[in-house]
């Protein structure tokens, strides 16, 4: 498990200025299970889930998409708390045919 800090310029943006929207979290962690023996996959994706569901209840409640994989559409939601249905707005502006749709998608609204 990683811990990165978050601070000096990421503190100095509002959270609704950018997509991101946790300038007021102190620290982003990152769990990542490694082996170079496929067959271990299926118990390191479970190691993983259960590591994030024991620290999650002492989260700020979401993530950093660019951190996460295929967690699901409440979970990409839960990145960008507020910004979500402004963001939902530009996607529909800019790709409403949702050709960007791969890994951490917002849906055009």
């Amino acid at each position: 498990m990683h811990i990165y800090p978050i601070n000096g310029a990421a503190q100095r943006v509002g959270k609704g200025d950018t997509a991101f929207s946790f300038r007021d979290a102190s620290f982003a962690e990152v769990i990542v299970g490694v082996d170079p023996d496929s067959a271990n996959n299926p118990r390191l994706m479970q190691w993983a889930k259960d590591y994030w569901l024991a620290l999650h209840p002492f989260s700020s409640g979401g993530g950093y998409v660019n951190m996460m994989m295929d967690e699901g559409e409440d979970n990409v939601k839960a990145a960008y708390r507020d910004n979500f249905p402004r963001l939902t707005q530009v996607k529909r502006k800019y790709d409403p045919g949702n050709l960007l749709r791969v890994n951490q998608n917002i849906k055009p609204a």
